[in-house]
């Protein structure tokens, strides 16, 4: 049934979010820009946080995926992303190559389920994804 899942995309039930883990402590910090973000676009959000910023997949990652990265009190959006740092086709294409990569290989990980603004997200508080996605942005920029 797992590989049916992925090609249509089922939903998944995952646990809720504990109240008092480091993960909701970095959700709550960046609570607003979440907020925003939730309002502002469509698709699916899963949330990797990290201490005061947090790395949004936003779609069906690792296929069809945009990324967004809350920072210094800031949405930054994957187009903005591409803009600032003067991306040329190749390296957005190696970008999102880099974060699929990223992603996969860190698949088996716990996710979680949290509420942001009256929207169900997906929280996946993994420091090996996070650090993942933090080498492909540094690494890009």
């Amino acid at each position: 049934m797992g590989m049916l899942d992925k090609w249509f995309g089922s939903k998944h039930a995952y646990p809720p979010l504990e109240a008092g883990s480091d993960a909701q402590h970095y959700l709550d910090d960046i609570s607003d820009e979440l907020k925003g973000l939730a309002r502002q676009v469509r698709g699916p959000l899963e949330v990797i946080p990290s201490d005061h910023e947090a790395f949004v997949f936003i779609g069906k990652p690792p296929q069809q995926f945009g990324i967004a990265w809350i920072h210094d009190g800031e949405v930054t959006s994957f187009q903005k992303l591409v803009e600032e740092w003067h991306l040329s086709n190749e390296q957005r294409k190696a970008f999102i190559h880099e974060l699929q990569d990223a992603y996969e290989h860190a698949e088996g990980v716990r996710r979680y389920s949290a509420r942001i603004g009256g929207r169900k997200i997906t929280v996946t508080p993994s420091p090996l994804l996070e650090r993942a996605v933090h080498e492909v942005f540094d690494h890009m920029h």
